[in-house]
């Protein structure tokens, strides 16, 4: 090799990611596979009255952005670690992956700044770490802002350059909205892979355990405005799973819309997410189901072939949708799940729980498999996550930006007894090349005994959109079920729009 040659072999080398031979996806596999071999072990608890420590008191427990991990490299990603405390139940191991191999790194409480020395005192020396966030400088060189976040169980959260946080992801769910219960598995440890210093991605591998199964994850993040994270994730059952989740999208929805306003609320809507986006890859469908905030819990099991995709999205994106300054939810990113091949036959399941106010998280969505997973079997989900403003993906076809639901027997929504008027407009895609003369007509079907009454097309000019109307009844104590879609010339030239609406919900005053 000449001496040129052996110049430009080191200069590779330092271009390329740091330890890339230390630690592999692979090494996380076997621990996950070891792991579920055994009987499950719960992580060692904090100290209950760190439990106990409540939202604000754990407020004043604050990392030093100064003493970010690879701040004195320069890398473009920084790491800030999150203490144990309030719902943080458990510590978590967190490794980095270096040039020099792979260390953990120890609990420092001098990390920290805690504004009341009492609180300083007491936490422990060897409490550990929730979790982690990672830094990059979407506002320019010397910025470092928060865009992933890993703490609690398997939750995650990350945001585009445009975005404040809302919606979570997770690994995995359990069992969630059965009536057994749902369990919650966590990561319970992480291997940080450093990027070189101008690197634009980096990967994090995390190990899952829970009694029902253990797994691996490679989680290779690109920040951005719409921010990707590419995940590999290897599953190991340690028992039969009655309701497996992959990719689960957990959100809020108080009120919007399509629903009553929440009870003394000024705001005309409160949610993270307004609607359930998925892409049926064997009809070519795509379909749109606005959420609700239901008076019980209502689980949905819509089934796909060859899924290309679904999501939790936030398409109402204007200020004076929520006029609320504080919260901003107008900013609240849309998540996208995207398989990295053929996931086989399953169902996308949508569960709405009721909530009082904004601060739970009542709404889940994710895939699940149509064949149980099992024991001693391994099994591999990979896909992309995209955290963006909702045009992260957007239908080819026009798509619905409102749904209005009241009453059908009042003036301005019918003389029809028992009956419903939704209003959905929509637009996009081939909707907004036609005039507005032209003969746009819908395709609405009632579901589960639902009578669709009338139905009738009109364009919308204030809003350049088209304007579907439907006077529905549901059968006698049931729930309202509607889907339509827009047609032209005899094809479809909007997604399907979807809707269900219990029969005991805020809408009408004789809903039982």
């Amino acid at each position: 090799m000449t001496r040129r040659a052996i110049r430009w072999a080191g200069t590779l080398l330092l271009l390329l990611p740091f330890a890339v031979q230390a630690f592999s996806y692979q090494d996380v596999v076997d621990k996950a596979e070891k792991t579920a071999a055994a009987p499950y072990s719960k992580p060692d608890q904090i100290p209950d009255w760190l439990k106990d420590l409540g939202y604000e008191n754990y407020q004043k427990i604050r990392f030093d952005p100064a003493k970010s991990l690879w701040r004195e490299s320069r890398t473009r990603f920084q790491v800030m670690l999150v203490p144990a405390g309030l719902f943080y139940r458990h510590p978590v191991k967190i490794n980095l992956v270096e040039s020099s191999g792979v260390s953990t790194v120890a609990f420092d409480k001098g990390l920290f700044n805690v504004s009341d020395a009492d609180l300083q005192k007491r936490i422990p020396a060897d409490l550990g770490y929730a979790g982690f966030k990672l830094t990059f400088p979407f506002q320019g060189k010397g910025s470092a802002n928060q865009f992933l976040v890993f703490a609690g169980a398997s939750y995650f959260r990350a945001v585009g350059s445009g975005n404040g946080f809302g919606i979570s992801a997770r690994g995995i769910a359990v069992n969630t909205g059965l009536n057994s219960g749902e369990e919650f598995p966590s990561f319970t440890e992480f291997w940080l892979v450093r990027p070189s210093p101008e690197a634009d991605s980096m990967t994090v591998y995390a190990l899952l355990d829970g009694p029902s199964l253990s797994g691996a994850y490679q989680i290779v993040v690109h920040p951005g405005e719409v921010t990707r994270l590419d995940i590999k994730a290897t599953l190991f059952p340690r028992q039969k799973i009655e309701l497996t989740g992959v990719a689960p999208l957990t959100s809020m929805f108080l009120h919007g819309e399509n629903t009553q306003r929440s009870h003394g609320h000024w705001r005309p809507e409160v949610h993270d997410s307004d609607g359930l986006l998925i892409h049926n890859g064997a009809s070519g469908e795509w379909l749109w189901r606005p959420l609700l905030n239901p008076r019980a819990l209502q689980t949905d099991y819509l089934q796909v072939e060859r899924l290309q995709g679904f999501g939790l999205m936030q398409r109402d994106s204007d200020f004076a949708d929520y006029q609320d300054l504080g919260a901003r939810y107008e900013l609240r990113p849309s998540t996208w799940v995207e398989p990295g091949g053929d996931w086989g036959q399953g169902s996308v399941v949508l569960i709405q729980l009721p909530t009082p106010d904004e601060t739970n998280d009542n709404i889940v969505a994710f895939w699940t498999p149509q064949h149980k997973l099992k024991p001693g079997q391994a099994y591999q989900f990979d896909y992309a996550l995209k955290f963006g403003d909702a045009g992260l993906v957007t239908p080819p076809l026009g798509y619905t930006v409102n749904t209005f639901v009241g009453a059908g027997d009042i003036v301005g929504g019918g003389k029809a007894k028992n009956a419903y008027r939704v209003v959905v407009d929509l637009k996009g895609g081939p909707l907004d090349k036609l005039e507005a003369a032209a003969k746009v007509t819908a395709e609405v079907t009632g579901i589960d005994k639902t009578q669709v009454i009338e139905q009738f097309v009109e364009y919308n000019a204030p809003l350049k959109a088209w304007r579907l109307s439907i006077l529905a009844r549901p059968a006698g104590g049931s729930a309202l079920g509607l889907r339509a879609f827009l047609k032209h010339d005899g094809e479809a030239v909007s997604e399907t729009w979807t809707y269900h609406l219990p029969a005991d919900n805020d809408i009408r005053d004789d809903a039982t």
